[in-house]
């Protein structure tokens, strides 16, 4: 729809509801002669008489009457989109759409944005979590700005910077044979099932790696879809898992679990940010991207 047919529209509002056309005119700043041409081509493609004189008016039709509420419906769904935009655009009060790992919404999500909000309150967070092909198809269908994920997608259409490097632990029961130790080798558990995350998650593909360079495949006991999961069921004594998690991290009644240090393989994972690479950024997300590297760098002591 052009201007020209918005600002008609608006004009046969205002007169629908009781201004001169000569009122109307001057507040879409055209001439009389000229918005009364326009409305008479409104009528012929409408199909149908709008508006009928009383008097020295003009008043709606009961056509008219029944096109305004249409007319008002569509006036207020634009002016609301334009609205939107614009709140969209603004590097203060703008929209984020992030997508994520579901590992990273228990701390590293919050954490940044919760720091992003507490300079610029007015910010909105549309929020996504998924594995890592669901994070690359939302960045390729433009659901999302950005997504945080797991090691780079090396997508030829995708940008993708290292936040921090994330440990990774060897989780076993604290009933098991290697509970009492801090450090072990991976290859030691090279013959016990390992509790997984399903094929196309991130974590799944860090372990099978490691495990290969260990010496070994790792034999499936069990595949879920969250790291909780996977928490729980080691818990059970179904198997181990190489988890994310602080080296400290104190065994409960709820998950009697060891986090032991891995010495014979890198046990880590890289976890970074990426974008469309051809895709302008709005002002907003350029600040969100820019706090996550500079707020990952100084908790790393990293920034120059």
């Amino acid at each position: 729809m052009s201007t020209m047919d918005l600002q008609v529209l608006r004009a046969f509002q205002a007169v629908a509801e009781g201004l001169t056309v000569t009122e109307a005119a001057a507040d879409a700043r055209v001439t009389q002669p000229a918005l009364s041409r326009a409305l008479h081509r409104l009528e012929d493609e409408v199909g149908a008489e709008l508006l009928q004189r009383v008097g020295r008016v003009l008043r709606p039709t009961p056509a008219g009457r029944v096109f305004k509420e249409y007319v008002d419906t569509a006036l207020d769904a634009c002016d609301r989109g334009r609205r939107a935009v614009a709140e969209a655009v603004d590097p203060e009060a703008g929209v984020v759409s992030l997508a994520f790992l579901h590992t990273l919404g228990t701390w590293l999500v919050p954490r940044l944005v919760t720091g992003f909000r507490e300079a610029l309150p007015q910010v909105r967070f549309e929020l996504h979590q998924h594995e890592e092909n669901g994070l690359v198809q939302h960045l390729l269908a433009g659901t999302a700005d950005l997504v945080i994920t797991s090691g780079d997608p090396e997508h030829p259409l995708i940008t993708w910077r290292r936040l921090l490097v994330e440990p990774l632990w060897l989780a076993v029961p604290t009933g098991h044979r290697l509970a009492r130790r801090g450090r072990v080798r991976l290859a030691e558990v090279a013959e016990e099932p390992f509790i997984l995350l399903k094929p196309g998650y991130g974590l799944r593909s860090v372990t099978e790696s490691l495990c290969r360079q260990a010496g070994f495949a790792p034999r499936a006991g069990f595949e879920g879809e969250e790291v909780h999961t996977l928490r729980g069921l080691v818990a059970a004594g179904l198997g181990v898992s190489l988890i994310p998690s602080s080296p400290d991290a104190a065994a409960t009644p709820d998950f009697p679990i060891r986090y032991l240090e891995i010495t014979d393989v890198h046990g880590a994972r890289d976890i970074g940010i990426a974008r469309l690479t051809g895709r302008t950024l709005p002002p907003v997300a350029r600040r969100f991207l820019d706090h996550a590297l500079r707020s990952t760098a100084v908790a790393a002591g990293t920034e120059k």
